[in-house]
């Protein structure tokens, strides 16, 4: 798989509520026939991530890139320079020192065996505020990776070279072993959100470790790409549309009659919806969807993915319980190569279901007014 990016100006193209004053144009060229074409790679990042709608990211719009590798450095070292300025992230961690004056917790064991040794010492377990966290040593590992990566530019090599001297003190991980579940945010630590799942494109989707040990980069993965879909249809409604009374990832209840044992719901399986939008009694359940092929051959013909019809129609009819009508459902498919793209709509047992083809390999301005045209559909038109 290969890629390449590229700048081009927009004019007045710039979408509202983005800093961003240019267009970003990815291309994805896959090995398949039906490959993806993805632009706007920065546009996505700035509305799952908000924090690069602020001024200090500003000047990363004006340049020109032609690797994803450089974009992302350039976003790195911006998000991480703005952090030392903050302070960086620091939490407890647990030490174990052998001293003349006991600190912490006593450890018995090494300090018979230092005494054996006639030293005038005791060995003990503390916790000390500190720096080298797994925060701040993915920072610093993602920062190694991309010194040592060909595509990333030597002005930005020099940008991530000073933020490094920052983390002298922070050790440096192997990026095949990083425990990424076992990040956690919070108030505390909420600003590293965006700098390590960036660090996650980097490491986990674009890393690959060669036969002699080495790594090189390659293209994203389907399935984070998919997420990062799914996050930015999700933020852009919420950003752009206040009107809407719910804007959220819900799930869907079971409809179910009767009395149940609490033992058995547990075999119903969660019904987690991408997209929940509410205006008043009407609601509209949107399924992102990101493939390289969005239809399926069936007796000869192209037809929509049958587990995701299904699936929709589902959250749809158990969401719709009273049987009123007011809940709708949608497939949003991100454009491929492919001629034929599903833009239809069904009236499924009183219900309107389909699908729609979001084409992302087009000027921003067209891709937010598809968004736009969807809510319109389904709750009219509305001050945006």
């Amino acid at each position: 798989m290969t890629f390449c990016l590229h700048w081009q100006n927009t004019g007045s193209t710039r979408p509202t509520n983005c800093t961003v004053g240019k267009r970003i144009c990815v291309v994805f060229s896959m090995t398949t026939d039906k490959g993806i074409f993805i632009q706007n790679i920065y546009y996505m990042l700035s509305y799952a991530y908000q924090v690069l709608q602020q001024q200090d990211y500003q000047c990363i719009a004006s340049e020109k890139f032609e690797r994803i590798d450089d974009l992302f450095a350039a976003i790195l070292a911006k998000g991480i320079s703005r952090q030392l300025k903050q302070g960086l992230y620091r939490e407890y961690v647990s030490r174990s020192e052998t001293r003349s004056v006991l600190r912490g917790k006593l450890d018995l064991p090494q300090t018979i065996k230092t005494r054996i040794q006639h030293k005038p010492q005791v060995a003990c377990t503390f916790d000390e505020l500190s720096e080298d966290n797994l925060y701040n040593q993915i920072l610093k590992t993602t920062l190694h990776v991309l010194l040592r990566d060909k595509n990333v530019s030597t002005e930005r090599k020099v940008e991530l070279k000073k933020a490094l001297l920052f983390l002298d003190t922070v050790f440096a991980l192997l990026p095949s072993q990083i425990p990424w579940k076992q990040l956690h945010y919070q108030r505390s630590n909420q600003n590293y959100e965006m700098l390590l799942n960036l660090c996650y494109f980097v490491l986990h989707d674009m890393l690959q470790t060669t036969e002699n040990g080495s790594y090189k980069m390659t293209a994203f993965s389907d399935e984070r790409m998919a997420k990062l879909y799914e996050r930015f249809i999700l933020e852009y409604y919420r950003q752009n549309h206040p009107y809407l009374t719910e804007v959220k990832a819900a799930q869907v209840k079971w409809d179910l009659v009767g009395e149940h044992d609490a033992a058995m719901l547990r075999f119903l399986p969660a019904m987690q919806t991408d997209i929940f939008l509410r205006f008043r009694e009407k609601v509209l359940i949107l399924d992102a969807k990101y493939y390289s092929q969005t239809l399926q051959q069936q007796f000869n013909k192209e037809t929509l993915h049958s587990a995701n019809l299904y699936q929709i129609y589902t959250y749809v009819k158990n969401q719709d319980a009273a049987h009123t009508g007011n809940v709708s459902g949608l497939l949003v498919y991100a454009k491929t190569q492919e001629a034929i793209t599903p833009n239809c709509l069904f009236n499924l047992g009183g219900n309107q279901i389909g699908a729609r083809t979001l084409d992302l390999n087009q000027d921003f301005r067209q891709i937010t007014a598809q968004l736009d045209g969807i809510a319109q559909q389904f709750f009219g038109k509305h001050p945006l």
